[in-house]
């Protein structure tokens, strides 16, 4: 199969995870929050037609979340995201795939057709993105490697997204639904599935 998804993911330890959320609620509530969202990525990518990866901040484990049957496992590099994500795609592309989405593992809204959408998309274009809310983006795919799409920027700001355009200019580039990643209380909050994770006294104020 000449399709690939690499997602990117933190290992799930008290305190290196979901660390912004973290203040609100807490590392245990926040690491188990992250632990839901990593069992719904990998289900989501699980059930779409593609080879699958998951490249870990820290070390690969085995027997966890990330099926070992169904997902290939390495480590992210060093360097900030713009080098980790280069030097994923261009593992990608060693390894014989033509098209390569990397996605992220904290998006609750994430689903199947999204994955199978923007392949669909790269049968047209040259780098698809799934826009976040927060002025990044949860997907980004492309049919070979661009190396624009990784200078350097203020990485995880609002203007990420923007940025990356302007330095892909004359590609044709498509675009997915805009989604919200879970990064504060408040993005934890318009997901009721998630509601016991946060006291009643401050849900109400939400």
């Amino acid at each position: 199969m000449k399709k690939l998804v690499i997602v990117f993911a933190k290992n799930p330890e008290p305190g290196k995870c979901k660390t912004r959320l973290a203040k609100s609620i807490g590392d245990e509530k926040a690491l188990e929050v992250y632990k839901e969202l990593i069992k719904h990525t990998a289900k989501t990518i699980g059930n779409a037609n593609t080879s699958r990866a998951v490249f870990y901040s820290e070390e690969i484990q085995t027997q966890d979340l990330w099926n070992d049957t169904l997902f290939q496992k390495e480590i992210q590099s060093n360097g900030h995201l713009g080098q980790k994500m280069q030097a994923a795609f261009e593992w990608g592309f060693e390894q014989g795939y033509s098209k390569i989405c990397i996605v992220g593992s904290d998006l609750f809204e994430l689903e199947t057709s999204d994955i199978d959408k923007a392949f669909q998309e790269l049968e047209q274009t040259d780098i698809v993105f799934g826009p976040a809310n927060d002025g990044g983006y949860y997907l980004m795919g492309m049919t070979r490697f661009y190396k624009n799409a990784f200078l350097e920027k203020a990485w995880s700001t609002e203007s990420v997204l923007e940025k990356t355009i302007e330095d892909l200019k004359g590609l044709k580039l498509a675009f997915l639904k805009t989604k919200t990643d879970i990064d504060t209380l408040e993005d934890l909050a318009k997901h009721p599935e998630f509601h016991h994770y946060i006291p009643d006294h401050i849900l109400k104020t939400l």
